[in-house]
């Protein structure tokens, strides 16, 4: 073992890495993994990387510039179920954070580890899940370990990777492992399933055994930039969301808009992050693009709410990914732009890629092979149909590939918080846009956000699956003081945001979408930055303030639109009425929860009799 101590410490030498800290820390890991070398990488090494993982066959190339990557068929999303946070003290158990003590968990892992990553080398990414120079620097920086070579380019596209990250920050960083383990023999979803994402938050230390994909293994991302960085915000003062982040110029005017939010899964967040303003609209508004899944959010020294997207990268869904849905999208991932592709249909021949909904499926199957590597021109008659690409596809490409990314997007103040919008997917009740300029209302409303249930079939029809803040898979502590804490964190703000509630797609009796959705989403926006600034008062109801069909801008759409507008502006008092009930039982669960939001629901609840 002096031979493998001394050859790590020469590694440290010659990346310049300085930070004892950082060195103990890593020579600790690289003997328990029994990882037969070490490497310390900065985003300077991409390119090799990437030669070697072509020449590996880890990479396979798409076109000039871009690659494709597969996993391990049982290793294609999130592992909620395993997911896991641990702390020393039991009062940090909440509802939904899967919470463990510490001392069980972390002798766990360690067992798992040890001598997991033999023969293997371990990568050590120096990361940081914020710009540079910026005040919550110091809760941003980590430095993840990994047997993987496909997690360190995607990490580097995904993060700030550089030595200079950690060097100078002490003792003060997120130290994250990850090994990825025999990914064919660890039981995904049995009894004996071995895998285990544990984020051991007031140690500041995330160990994740048994995958390679996404942010089961990208420790940056989710376990440090949501989980960690939440229990971070809420032991010191800021918040960490699961929310994108766009701005909004009025070119006639010279006002500028920030506008973040949460949506759940399959609720339109990151088109709505990368959209561009409608035709008819673009030669008055322009549209930037911040970020579209993560945003740590303070008050700053003057009183004024201000917020960044922590990431480098966007790590998007392929799946009904096309020019119409995400022109944006399309535009970030061209060749040249270093972009990789996961778990989509490849084809060797042509080096292409193809998902569902990225346009006309190939007639011609020479040459395709589907998400898990089998030829689709051999399948069998019953499986004709199946999908080509996984569903949990993904592409991940850096920021500055976005089109439309904003100047300022890696601006260390961050940028002023004007609105924050929350989204679900409902086909009812839910009106367009409804408006909440009451705090406590607005916490409220995002502590009962929820998208439709999936199993209509067993009697859940009109019941949302409550997901609050769009947070629920990612909480790190308890519910009763997340409220607590959104209220001291936007109620020290001198200049109140404007909360709202969006809902791209009510139905009509005959199923079909009433509103067009995509690039006209920025006409609600509009209307409600107007109304914040007093330009327009909209119509006050029980649940909020709603447009009046006056105030929006409408022009360029078209006339079934326009018929339908009454119907997207309207509030189902019946349906509301339902749903209060619904919330009640939801909020009961978080045991604690401040007064100032059981008022806010009383008030709703008794103005819709």
């Amino acid at each position: 073992m002096v031979d493998v101590v001394l050859d790590v410490v020469k590694v440290f030498d010659d990346a310049g890495l300085t930070n004892p800290h950082v060195r103990e820390y890593v020579a600790h890991w690289a003997e328990v993994t029994g990882a037969s070398r070490v490497e310390v990488v900065s985003a300077a090494d991409d390119a090799r990387l990437v030669a070697e993982s072509l020449e590996a066959g880890e990479l396979l190339p798409v076109g000039a510039g871009r690659y494709y990557s597969r996993s391990y068929r049982k290793d294609t999303a999130r592992a909620e179920e395993r997911t896991i946070v641990a702390t020393s003290d039991e009062r940090d158990r909440g509802t939904y954070n899967n919470w463990k003590p510490a001392a069980e968990m972390k002798p766990k892992l360690v067992e798992l580890m040890t001598g997991a990553s033999a023969g293997k080398t371990m990568y050590v990414i120096p990361y940081l899940m914020a710009p540079a120079g910026s005040p919550l620097e110091r809760f941003a920086a980590g430095v993840e370990l990994t047997d993987n070579r496909n997690v360190v380019l995607q990490m580097i596209r995904m993060a700030r990777v550089g030595v200079d990250s950690v060097n100078a920050l002490g003792n003060d960083f997120v130290r994250a492992v990850h090994v990825t383990g025999d990914l064919e023999n660890l039981g995904q979803g049995t009894p004996e399933d071995r895998r285990y994402f544990v984020t051991i938050a007031d140690e500041r230390t995330i160990l994740h055994f048994g995958s390679s994909y996404g942010g089961n293994a990208l420790l940056g991302k989710i376990a440090h930039g949501l989980r960690q960085g939440s229990y971070d915000g809420w032991k010191n003062g800021f918040l960490v969301e699961q929310f994108m982040l766009l701005g909004i110029t009025d070119k006639q005017t010279g006002r500028k808009y920030h506008i973040c939010g949460g949506f759940p899964s399959a609720s339109g967040k990151t088109n709505l992050a990368m959209t561009l303003a409608p035709d008819a609209l673009g030669d008055r508004y322009h549209v930037e693009f911040y970020g579209d899944d993560i945003a740590w959010i303070w008050v700053d020294d003057d009183g004024v709410l201000r917020g960044f997207n922590p990431e480098n990268g966007v790590f998007g869904v392929a799946k009904d990914t096309n020019e119409l849905t995400n022109p944006t999208a399309i535009d970030s991932i061209t060749p040249n732009s270093g972009a990789i592709f996961t778990n989509v249909a490849y084809n060797g021949k042509t080096q292409e890629v193809w998902w569902e909904g990225r346009g006309p499926q190939p007639t011609d199957l020479d040459g395709w092979l589907d998400w898990t590597g089998q030829p689709i021109a051999e399948r069998a008659a019953e499986q004709a149909d199946d999908p080509w690409a996984h569903p949990n596809s993904r592409f991940t490409t850096q920021l500055g590939n976005v089109p439309n990314v904003a100047a300022d997007w890696d601006d260390p103040r961050g940028v002023e918080i004007h609105g924050v919008i929350f989204g679900g997917r409902t086909r009812d009740r839910e009106p367009l846009i409804r408006a909440i300029t009451d705090l406590a209302e607005g916490v409220y409303d995002g502590l009962t956000l929820g998208a439709e249930a999936t199993a209509a079939a067993d009697g859940l029809e009109g019941v949302l699956r409550y997901d609050p803040m769009s947070m629920r898979p990612f909480m790190s502590y308890p519910e009763a003081d997340y409220a607590q804490h959104w209220l001291d964190v936007i109620g020290a703000a001198k200049s109140q945001p404007i909360f709202a509630h969006v809902n791209w797609f009510q139905r009509g009796e005959d199923g079909r979408f009433l509103w067009p959705g995509y690039r006209e989403n920025l006409r609600p926006l509009v209307w409600l930055m107007q109304l914040r600034n007093g330009e327009v008062a909209g119509v006050r109801t029980p649940v909020g303030i709603l447009p009046a069909r006056h105030e929006l801008d409408l022009e360029g759409l078209d006339e079934r639109t326009l018929a339908d507008l009454d119907a997207v502006l309207a509030v189902d008092v019946p349906r509301w009425q339902q749903e209060m009930g619904h919330r009640e039982q939801h909020l009961a669960q978080f045991e604690g929860l401040p007064e100032e939001i059981w008022a806010a629901h009383r008030r709703v609840a008794a103005a819709l009799i």
